[in-house]
C-alpha cells in the first residue's frame, strides 16, 4: 500500500503550486466567483482580492462566525478566500478604476460575478479592459449569464437550483416539497467550472496569444451538472424523484443500524450473491427472480426488507467491516462531526489547521487534488480588507506618497 510519504516523494518545494507564476484579479462577492479564484490560488496562482471596505464582500458577513475569530469571521469567506491577497480599492471611483487598469497589464486572469453590467458601468468591463490588456483571461459568473432573457435578473445559488429542475428532484419521495442543497450548490459547481474554462481559455491564450471572455451562469452549471437527468428531461423521458433509492440499483437505499445509519449500493450481480449468503439467504444468490439486476428492480422493496432487518441488529461498523470482507459496497452516514474527525478523512489531510490572523487556530477544508510533484495546500488565511493594498500598489509602480494620497482620499 502506498503511503503518503512515497506519493510526494518527487514533490518540489520551490513553488506555490503548478500555477505559480500567474497573476488573478478577484473582483468578487460571496461564492460563486471566490470559489473560482480560490481554485485558482489554491493550485498556487497570486490571487489579488479586489474589495470595497464599505461594503465589504458580503462573504465576510454571513453566518455563522468561527469561534475565537477577532474580529468575527465567516467561515464562508474563510474558506473561499484562503491563499488570496487582498486590496482595498474603490471601483466606483475614477482614481480606483485607473488603479485596476494598471494592475490588468501584468494580469493574466480577472474573476467577477457582478450582474450583468456592473463592471462596465464601472470602466472594467471586459471591452474596457480587453483594450489594455488584449490576452486577459476574462471571467464573468453571474446567475444567467451574459446573454438570455433573463440575463439582467438578478440570480442567487437557490434560485439555479430551483430553476434547474435540482429542487423539484431532490428529498424524499414521500414528500412533495422541493428541497434545496444544504451548501450553496450552484455557487460551488459555477466555480469549479469558472476555473476550468479559466484554464482552457489560458491554454489558448498561451497557443495563439488571445484572450477571451468567459461566460459562466450558475443555471448553466446546475444543469451541465445533473449526471444526466435533464437530457433525459430533454427527450421527454419522466425524470421521477427517488430520494435514496437508483433506478439502475438495488439494493440503493439508507439503513438503519443500532447506532445510526449506513448507505449500501450493489449494481453486479455477482455482489448480490455474496450479500444473498450474507444475510443467510443463499438460495437467492442464484434464484432466477433475484439473481440479475433487472429481477431485482422488481424486488427492491422486498430486499430493502431484508437488508433492514439484517442491518438493524448490528452497529454501522459491523455492517461495513462485513460489507467491506466481501468486497461489496456500503459506508456509515456519518454526520459533519463524525466527518471531520473521520481516520481516513484525517489521513488525506482533508482539513490542514491554520492561523485565523488573532492568535487562534481554526481547521479548514483543504484543496481535494493531490498532486505529486508540485502539491498544493493552504498557505495563506484569508486576508483583512486591504491588508496588502500598500504591497500591491508599491510592485505595480505606486510610489510612498501616491499610496498615502490614495489612502488620504479613501479610494483604496
Amino acid at each position: 500500500m502506498q503511503t503518503r510519504e512515497a506519493f510526494y516523494r518527487n514533490a518540489r518545494q520551490d513553488l506555490a503550486g503548478p500555477l505559480d507564476g500567474l497573476r488573478v484579479l478577484d473582483v468578487t462577492t460571496t461564492l460563486a466567483g471566490p470559489r473560482c479564484s480560490c481554485v485558482l490560488g489554491d493550485y498556487g496562482a497570486e490571487v489579488i482580492k479586489v474589495e470595497l471596505r464599505q461594503p465589504a464582500d458580503v462573504g465576510r458577513r454571513l453566518p455563522p462566525m468561527l469561534p475565537e475569530s477577532d474580529p468575527p469571521d465567516s467561515h464562508l469567506h474563510a474558506t473561499a478566500n484562503r491563499n488570496k491577497k487582498n486590496l482595498c480599492l474603490d471601483l466606483r471611483r475614477p482614481e480606483g478604476q485607473e488603479i485596476l487598469h494598471r494592475l490588468v497589464r501584468d494580469t493574466d486572469i480577472l474573476v467577477e460575478n457582478f450582474k450583468r453590467g456592473t463592471m462596465d458601468s464601472w470602466n472594467c468591463g471586459y471591452e474596457q479592459l480587453r483594450a489594455i490588456r488584449p490576452s486577459i483571461v476574462y471571467v464573468s459568473i453571474t446567475g444567467f449569464g451574459q446573454y438570455g432573457p433573463y440575463a439582467d435578473r438578478p440570480g442567487y445559488d437557490p434560485v439555479a437550483q430551483a430553476m434547474s429542475g435540482f429542487m423539484q428532484l431532490n428529498g424524499s419521495v414521500d414528500d412533495s416539497m422541493p428541497l434545496k442543497a444544504p451548501i450553496f450548490l450552484a455557487d460551488e459547481i459555477a466555480g469549479l467550472h469558472g476555473a476550468l474554462a479559466a484554464m482552457a481559455a489560458l491554454r489558448h491564450r498561451d497557443q495563439t496569444g488571445e484572450g477571451q471572455h468567459v461566460d459562466v451562469s450558475l443555471l448553466d452549471a446546475m444543469i451541465d451538472s445533473s449526471t444526466g437527468l435533464l437530457s433525459l428531461a430533454a427527450q421527454g423521458v419522466h425524470t421521477p424523484r427517488l430520494g435514496n433509492t437508483y433506478v439502475f440499483a438495488a439494493p440503493a437505499n439508507a439503513y438503519s443500524c443500532l447506532d445510526g445509519w449506513i448507505y449500501a449500493v450493489l449494481v453486479l450481480d455477482s455482489h448480490w450473491k455474496r450479500l444473498a449468503c450474507l444475510l443467510g439467504r443463499p438460495e437467492l444468490a442464484s434464484h432466477p427472480e433475484y439473481a440479475t439486476l433487472h429481477a431485482r428492480l422488481e424486488k427492491r422493496q422486498e430486499i430493502d426488507r431484508m437488508l433492514s432487518d439484517w442491518c438493524g441488529s448490528r452497529t454501522r461498523d459491523q455492517v461495513v467491516a462485513e460489507f467491506e470482507k466481501e468486497g461489496i459496497c456500503a459506508a456509515p452516514i456519518l454526520t459533519p462531526a463524525e466527518t471531520v474527525r473521520d481516520p481516513h478523512v484525517l489521513a488525506r489531510e482533508a482539513f490542514q489547521s491554520v492561523s485565523n490572523g488573532s492568535g487562534g487556530v481554526c481547521r479548514l477544508s483543504a484543496p481535494s487534488a493531490k498532486l505529486s510533484r508540485t502539491p498544493i495546500r493552504i498557505r495563506n488565511v484569508a486576508p483583512r480588507v486591504g491588508q496588502h493594498s500598500r504591497e500591491i500598489l508599491s510592485q505595480a509602480g505606486y510610489s510612498p506618497e501616491q499610496i498615502e494620497a490614495l489612502e488620504n482620499a479613501g479610494v483604496i
